[in-house]
């Protein structure tokens, strides 16, 4: 079934989500800001009252004729969601954006954030019906791994430190809590993470908890895969939990063969998209890049123990990054 031509119906599937608000947030401060904004989520999330286009505005459970007529549609909530209606959504002909990681390794499913199409030296194609926007950890290992193997990287790890947005609301809540507790010398409730969350750095959650980092590191790992196509060696990644809000904060180690000059890395790593603090400032960090569209990178650092090695530092906005070039690849196929 084709969608109409002229459609002005775009879907948020998974609207209740942060990364969903924030996609409708910059969705209206776009082209598209007079769309017909349609907001779908899980049975639990329906009835919630919010607002697109500057009007009240209900979120519906997904219904038969949910995509029906639609323009695009946007998925934005847990993977489980957008593989139940993923199909769903396709069969009515619109352009698909999954940020959720629900759809890596569909065939027919192209990854892209902002300059990855010119760094594979591949040509964009508008044809495209199913698009993969990676999460901000997968977006900067795999823009580093690009930008580095122009210079002839030969190893390359990256430690992507996650906060608890990636769990939603209810993460926040939780480390919310548990900190006021902890300050006050009471007991900690964890009902998301079960286990403690705040002042601690975790490489798993309690065996209670439906947040599951290693879920998180291996969808983190394949997006990457996916973005660098065969082209590029894959970089080693983990991914642990930091006690923050929000953002995505990572560290990198980096191997070339020769002694490699420090303008030459920093002049990849800006051909790649990345935004260089100087030397003086304060390294890039979760607060730093809160509300950023673009990924901090700090200056590359040798690393005295082992010639041609480079340590990394960056950061980026983990809600705000994917939201963002969802929207500027949308209105690149419009």
């Amino acid at each position: 079934m084709a969608f109409e031509r002229d459609s002005n119906k775009i879907v948020i599937a998974g609207a209740s989500s942060l990364l969903g608000a924030e996609l409708r947030s910059l969705m209206e401060e776009s082209l598209f800001a007079g769309a017909d904004f349609r907001l779908v989520d899980e049975e639990v999330a329906a009835g919630t009252l919010t607002e697109a286009g500057g009007e009240p505005a209900l979120i519906r459970p997904v219904e038969e004729d949910s995509f029906h007529g639609a323009r695009m549609v946007f998925f934005t909530g847990s993977a489980e969601f957008t593989s139940t209606n993923i199909a769903a959504a396709r069969r009515t002909g619109a352009k698909v954006f999954d940020l959720s990681g629900g759809v890596i390794g569909q065939a027919g499913s192209r990854a892209w954030f902002l300059k990855l199409d010119a760094m594979l030296g591949r040509e964009f194609s508008k044809d495209t019906a199913l698009f993969l926007i990676p999460a901000a950890a997968a977006t900067a290992a795999a823009g580093l791994a690009l930008a580095l193997a122009k210079i002839g990287v030969q190893r390359l790890a990256v430690t992507c430190f996650q906060s608890v947005s990636e769990a939603g609301r209810v993460g926040i809540e939780e480390l919310e809590s548990q900190t006021g507790h902890l300050l006050s010398f009471q007991s900690v409730g964890q009902p998301v993470f079960d286990t403690q969350v705040a002042f601690n750095l975790l490489d798993r959650f309690g065996p209670a908890s439906r947040q599951k980092l290693g879920k998180m590191r291996e969808r983190v790992r394949r997006e990457t895969e996916a973005c660098l196509g065969g082209k590029v060696a894959m970089p080693a990644i983990q991914v642990v939990h930091a006690p923050v809000f929000y953002g995505t904060v990572f560290s990198a180690w980096a191997e070339f063969p020769v002694e490699v000059d420090a303008e030459k890395i920093v002049s990849a790593c800006k051909d790649a998209g990345f935004v260089m603090t100087s030397p003086d400032e304060v390294g890039p960090s979760n607060v730093s890049a809160a509300g950023e569209k673009a990924i901090q990178l700090g200056n590359p650092e040798k690393d005295p123990s082992l010639p041609g090695a480079w340590w990394f530092w960056g950061a980026a906005d983990n809600i705000r990054l994917p939201a963002a070039n969802a929207v500027k690849l949308a209105e690149t196929v419009s």
